[in-house]
C-alpha cells in the first residue's frame, strides 16, 4: 500500500498566527500589570518596574531588593501569576499544533484499524 503524506491544512497556519497574537497580548498584559505594580507599591522608575516585572514573569526572579512589604507581598502574588500565565500562554500559542498532532494520531489509528 502506498501511503500519502497528508498536507497540514492551511487553516492550522492562520489558527498559529492568531494564537501568537493572544499569546503576544497576553505576555503584554501580564508584563504591564508587573510594572504597574513594582510603579505603585515600590515606586520604582519604570524602566526598573519593566526589568523586575520581565525578570519574574521570565522566571529568573527579582532584581531588585524590594523595600516595602506591600510591595513584597505584589511580588509573591506576582511571581505566582506569572507561572501560571506562562503555562496559560504557551499552551494557548501550541494549542493549534497539539491539536493537529493529535488529529493525525486518530487518524493513523482508525487507518490502522480499518487495514485490518
Amino acid at each position: 500500500m502506498k501511503k500519502h503524506k497528508k498536507k497540514i491544512p492551511a487553516n492550522v497556519y492562520l489558527h498559529m498566527l492568531r494564537n501568537a497574537f493572544f499569546g503576544l497580548l497576553m505576555t503584554s498584559l501580564a508584563l504591564f500589570i508587573g510594572m504597574w505594580g513594582y510603579h505603585y507599591w515600590e515606586s520604582m522608575s519604570w524602566v526598573d518596574s519593566f526589568m523586575n516585572a520581565s525578570m519574574i514573569l521570565s522566571g529568573m526572579g527579582p532584581a531588585s531588593n524590594l523595600v516595602t512589604t506591600h510591595g513584597k507581598i505584589f511580588a509573591g502574588c506576582y511571581a505566582l501569576f506569572s507561572g501560571l500565565a506562562f503555562i496559560a500562554i504557551m499552551v494557548i500559542i501550541l494549542s493549534p499544533l497539539i491539536h493537529q498532532f493529535f488529529r493525525k494520531i486518530h487518524l493513523e489509528s482508525q487507518e490502522s484499524v480499518s487495514e485490518e
